[in-house]
């Protein structure tokens, strides 16, 4: 089974192709899938993301992720659909939502989501300003492509905590791109193809899946 993208970059590799090469993760989870799919065609977001857009540079692709996606089973894939709780507190679970929010562009949200629980973890002083400017850097800063939508409230409070960063400094940030991750995207990914066949392809039942996932 091969990805049907047509799209292509230097030497005549695909896009596609181009984003498994570079990330060993894709590759891996295209791969498992495919195994508990069988014949079954990919989704169509899967594919489309692949072909339409390379993996971003943060991405983390550790050997880890292999075992991670192996050891997968249908209860905690269905249990992504319970509550967005549970998906955002499953490492697979981010993983696949957040390949699901790159097919929707919008995957600046998860990755600053993730920044700010990595901020939360460091006690070293210099590093929590470090973290904390890059963090303004690449999602608060208006000239930033990857800037995540915030409100004037909240910009002013992240403006004069960037005076003195701490761990917290991006905590009503955070909190509110959590709030738009789950009334708006998420209901989505429960919704979505890409969820359902790779709830399928586990053994898992959607017919009980809700409509609007809460």
């Amino acid at each position: 089974l091969r990805l049907p993208v047509e799209t292509s970059v230097g030497g005549g590799r695909s896009l596609g192709e181009q984003a498994m090469v570079e990330c060993p993760f894709l590759k891996s989870a295209y791969k498992i899938i495919c195994q508990h799919l069988g014949n079954f065609v990919m989704t169509e977001c899967f594919t489309d993301c692949l072909s339409v857009k390379p993996p971003s540079p943060t991405d983390d692709c550790s050997p880890r992720d292999n075992e991670e996606l192996t050891s997968l089973t249908v209860v905690e894939v269905q249990s992504w659909s319970d509550s967005f709780e549970r998906l955002m507190a499953s490492l697979s679970g981010r993983r696949v939502f957040r390949e699901f929010l790159r097919c929707e562009y919008s995957e600046e949200n998860i990755l600053f989501w993730l920044a700010c629980e990595d901020l939360k973890k460091e006690n070293n002083p210099e590093k929590i300003e470090e973290k904390a400017r890059m963090i303004y850097e690449d999602y608060v800063s208006i000239l930033s492509p990857r800037e995540v939508s915030l409100d004037s409230r909240v910009r002013e409070i992240i403006n004069k905590n960037m005076m003195s960063p701490t761990q917290r400094t991006f905590d009503e940030a955070q909190l509110q791109i959590y709030t738009l991750m789950h009334r708006d995207s998420y209901p989505r990914f429960v919704n979505s193809p890409a969820y359902r066949n790779l709830l399928k392809s586990y053994g898992g039942s959607v017919k009980d899946l809700a409509v609007t996932a809460t």
